[in-house]
């Protein structure tokens, strides 16, 4: 029985390193590491989560494919339950942003040892990629898709201590949204931008029209940079 994938899921496998072996923290349905091995992507996989009830629906769904001796299942705290030298790539994907963040800090020799992490975070991407730039990682490839009207960035990084001497470079909108995205002026991305101006535009009139006190000021002026970043970028 092959798995199909949500739009989402697949722009995260089309993510991962072919031939590396993959932990997926917060595993949920165990969907992606099971479709990843059935294509001969990745010859094993570590299915990973802190909940039972994800666990136990990973576990069912790995038995009805006939996978047991390729895909371990484990309960863990993020990347509590894992070792460097039995994966290459670790997948981090459908939580919030603050939660990447602690999973990564709590897990750091981990996530440093391996050749890829697979983020996405989804919530505060702009602290998510400060943080990764400030701890050495560096973003090596994003995609973004639109699924069921939500828009979804996601991001392969590795581990190069060297690039803090970088980080003072980043500009601002880098951090908001995406180098690679930019640079690849992501068709996905455009239409999110179009859409984040039309909607700052929308609270900009929303502000101009209430009583100026000095919380509507700072709130306005909070709002003009935004969309002045958003309009850098567009093209």
């Amino acid at each position: 029985m092959a798995v199909r994938l949500s739009k989402r899921m697949e722009a995260l496998a089309h993510l991962v390193t072919p031939g590396g072996r993959l932990c997926d923290v917060g595993c949920d349905h165990g969907y992606l590491p099971i479709y990843l091995v059935q294509e001969q992507i990745i010859p094993s996989a570590i299915a990973m989560d802190i909940g039972e009830g994800p666990l136990l629906a990973a576990k069912t769904h790995i038995a009805e494919v006939g996978l047991e001796d390729k895909i371990q299942t484990r309960r863990s705290d993020g990347l509590a339950a894992a070792s460097a030298e039995e994966i290459d790539t670790v997948l981090i994907a459908g939580m919030g942003g603050g939660i990447v963040i602690h999973i990564l800090t709590e897990g750091r020799k981990v996530a440093q040892s391996v050749k890829d992490l697979i983020l996405q975070p989804q919530s505060e991407l702009k602290e998510v990629r400060r943080f990764l730039c400030n701890e050495g990682y560096e973003i090596v490839d994003e995609d973004m898709v639109l699924e069921d009207g939500k828009y979804y960035p996601m991001m392969k990084v590795r581990y190069v201590p060297e690039t803090k001497a970088r980080r003072q470079s980043v500009a601002e909108h880098d951090f908001l949204f995406g180098p690679m995205l930019l640079q690849k002026k992501h068709p996905v991305l455009h239409a999110y931008l179009l859409r984040e101006e039309r909607i700052q535009k929308e609270v900009l009139e929303r502000l101009a029209g209430q009583k100026q006190t000095p919380a509507i000021e700072k709130r306005t002026q909070e709002v003009q940079a935004y969309l002045q970043e958003i309009q850098k970028c567009l093209w």
